[in-house]
């Protein structure tokens, strides 16, 4: 039971700790690629991966991104963040069983498999695959990004690390 409870607080946390990071991130476009973003929110998915499990990061992702939609975007931003957002996911949840990659590599590949379901979603509402080609940008900012994001994440797990084992034993 002290561990559904650990995980439901949490999961509690995260998922408020992704809202606030979307929303702060919404109100500071960053230029090249119009729409693009460093994905911080994308930090609170790798934290749940990690910490928790695929379901609660599928939770928390979905809660993240139907708040999110509700309170400021619409249908057309919650097609865009969801579908990027669980394509990132599932790659991080497959490339995570894998030994030999850090969460930097992990990472990299979610922030690629989100600018490929973002811009999958833009080809289908547009009818224009040549949106693909908006790609050529994107994929390669994943890079820097996605080093950000799992370095965000290191940082977290290093000085978070007792506050979790606190937490663990008072529950």
């Amino acid at each position: 039971m002290k561990s559904k409870t650990k995980n439901l607080a949490l999961s509690g946390l995260l998922i408020a700790l992704a809202f606030i990071l979307s929303y702060i991130e919404g109100m500071f476009p960053i230029a090249p690629v119009y729409g693009m973003k460093v994905g911080l929110a994308n930090l609170v998915t790798m934290l749940a991966l990690y910490w928790l499990s695929v379901p609660a990061a599928f939770l928390i992702l979905v809660s993240r991104c139907v708040l999110i939609a509700l309170l400021f975007g619409g249908l057309n931003a919650l097609a865009f963040s969801l579908t990027g957002g669980l394509l990132a996911l599932f790659v991080m949840q497959l490339l995570k069983k894998n030994r030999f990659l850090s969460p930097f590599g992990v990472s990299m590949a979610g922030a690629a498999a989100h600018n490929i379901g973002q811009t999958s979603v833009a080809v289908l509402l547009m009818q224009s695959p040549n949106l693909y080609s908006l790609l050529m940008y994107l994929l390669p900012i994943s890079i820097p990004t996605g080093l950000l994001i799992a370095f965000l994440y290191k940082l977290l797990q290093r000085t978070t690390s007792g506050f979790l084992k606190n937490m663990t034993k008072s529950l």
